[in-house]
């Protein structure tokens, strides 16, 4: 523990868990109820929050807790409603994330935002390079770069081009940026989203020898073992509150997720849980079938079966199976692979590892149009940017799947369109005036329920459903689910996907539970309970 001046409150009872031991250090960057309303939803709300110098703080929460906006709060991007931000002991108020690294306070995002047809020492040095006699000093630039880098222990040839090394090394790069200009604080939003494990391990390296050197490391992650791997503080943020601040070493990974998922209940069953495993029925624990329940497994053969599939950077290889008439869910925090798992499954993406079978046949899905070929469809988390059409009709959009299988140059007729659009719209209850009227105009549930009639008039053997009832009334939810678990009497294979555990067992024969981007086990029977499948999230059921 590098940052030895604060001691933690008990981290159970949800106020500020750390306080610094004789006010030795005082905090490099902190708010003081920070509150940021955007039309409709309160993201904000009488935030405080602490960073210290040589440290790794870990700000953790489920999508939508507050988090990307409390970050683009500190860094100019966004003001604040109410409440104020210091740092160094100084009031400030960032105009713009350019006043922010000014100020020593440096943000590195997900995706490496760097210019990859530049160099190396060009991409250290982009807008500030320095001169001789009125001309840039290639030779200058040439020994700062490799001097920025040397100081993250890596060597390389900084005159090659960025996109020459892979996106692990772009990291260092975009990190020896920020270093280059002398930065007090580093914000790290989600840096190990596209790494794999020895990257991971190299970053975290790094990220230990500045934090030793008096850095403050503001760290964003969904993963809890790289949470715990390398923090020295934990921030947990919920509905746009601050939970609670922690001592990572006295936060256990089980509180820690009830905390970001309210699900206060857990921790006291967890604990007892883990007292009870060694008498507990061995199917149950490991998260196997124990009974025969409606929910147990079915012995049919699978639709599709996954053995080892996995993407670098994205998911540890898979083993999965999904049965004909059921419908799998798949369990997991933010981050934990569920989506990723999802695109494999639909071509969206390209497994580099493992095999796919459908029917028991090994295939190859390079692309959507080879999964739907193979009779799978596939409903986007995001609806709007990647579901529907705003600006076309509910029969347009209903007939976009059935008409790119068939081809363009087999266009179906008008009134044949006209007949499956309203077949579906009878069939699924979505409520419109007309077929022909802007699927935009309609509520959240009936574009669902439009999108569901999209793939359903293709007549898929398999159909994944990520987050499809997320934005919409719980009427709506409960008509959806309803209609989904008719669906699967007739035949239909549905992987499910969900955040809300309640929602993911209510419906679902089986349940994968993921964490970190691997399957962890897979629940049925008796083993289907939230205890248990948190349990599991939280690393207490291995």
């Amino acid at each position: 523990m590098t940052h030895s001046a604060s001691e933690s409150n008990s981290p159970t009872n949800g106020t500020t868990g750390a306080r610094d031991a004789a006010n030795a250090h005082e905090p490099i960057l902190a708010t003081a109820g920070v509150s940021k309303t955007f039309p409709g939803v309160k993201a904000l709300q009488g935030v405080d929050f602490r960073l210290f110098p040589g440290e790794v703080h870990t700000l953790m929460g489920q999508n939508g807790a507050g988090k990307s906006t409390l970050i683009n709060v500190l860094t100019g991007v966004v003001a604040p409603d109410a409440g104020t931000i210091r740092l160094g002991g100084e009031v400030v108020a960032f105009a713009s994330p350019q006043e922010a690294e000014a100020a020593g306070v440096r943000t590195l995002y997900q995706e490496v935002n760097l210019c990859p047809n530049l160099s190396v020492a060009e991409n250290i040095f982009a807008g500030r390079q320095p001169r001789r006699f009125g001309a840039i000093d290639w030779a200058d630039i040439k020994r700062r770069a490799q001097a920025a880098l040397a100081r993250l222990d890596v060597s390389l040839d900084v005159t090659r081009s960025l996109d020459a090394y892979p996106i692990a090394v772009q990291q260092m790069v975009a990190i020896a940026r920020a270093l280059s200009v002398d930065a007090r604080v580093l914000i790290l939003d989600e840096p190990t989203s596209s790494l794999d494990d020895s990257e991971v391990a190299q970053l975290f390296k790094i990220l230990r020898h500045l934090k030793q050197s008096g850095i403050a490391i503001l760290f964003v992650t969904h993963f809890i073992e790289q949470t715990y791997a390398i923090s020295d503080r934990i921030t947990v943020m919920r509905n746009g509150e601050r939970e609670g601040e922690y001592l990572a070493r006295d936060l256990p990974a089980d509180q820690l997720v009830s905390k970001m998922v309210g699900h206060e209940r857990m921790s006291a069953r967890l604990r007892e849980a883990s007292h009870e495993h060694a008498a507990a029925d061995p199917a149950s624990e490991t998260g196997e079938t124990s009974d025969a329940a409606p929910h147990a497994a079915s012995k049919a053969k699978p639709f599709m079966e996954l053995r080892g599939v996995g993407r670098r950077g994205t998911l540890q290889p898979i083993d999965l199976d999904v049965q004909p008439g059921q419908i799998l869910g798949l369990a997991g925090l933010l981050g934990s692979g569920r989506t990723e798992t999802a695109r494999l499954l639909f071509g969206a993406d390209r497994a580099d590892s493992g095999t796919i079978l459908v029917n028991g046949q090994p295939v190859r899905l390079r692309s959507p149009r080879d999964a739907v070929r193979h009779g799978i469809g596939y409903c986007a988390e995001d609806r709007k940017k990647e579901g529907i059409v705003a600006e076309l009709s509910i029969r347009e959009n209903i007939l976009l799947a059935l008409q790119a299988r068939r081809g363009w140059w087999r266009k179906i007729s008008r009134q044949r369109a006209r007949e499956i659009a309203d077949l579906w719209i009878e069939r699924l209850g979505i409520k419109a005036s007309d077929a022909e009227q802007p699927i935009g105009l309609l509520s959240g549930g009936n574009q669902q329920k439009a999108l569901l009639a999209r793939w359903l008039a293709t007549d898929p053997k398999l159909l994944i459903l990520d987050e499809p009832t997320r934005g919409i009334d719980v009427a709506a939810k409960f008509d959806i689910m309803d209609r989904l678990l008719a669906l699967c009497a007739n035949g239909l294979s549905i992987l499910f996907i969900s955040s809300e555990i309640s929602e993911v067992l209510r419906v679902s024969h089986r349940v994968a539970v993921l964490r970190d981007r691997r399957k962890i086990a897979e629940v049925a029977g008796k083993a289907s309970t939230e205890d248990n499948i948190y349990r599991l999230i939280a690393g207490s059921g291995e």
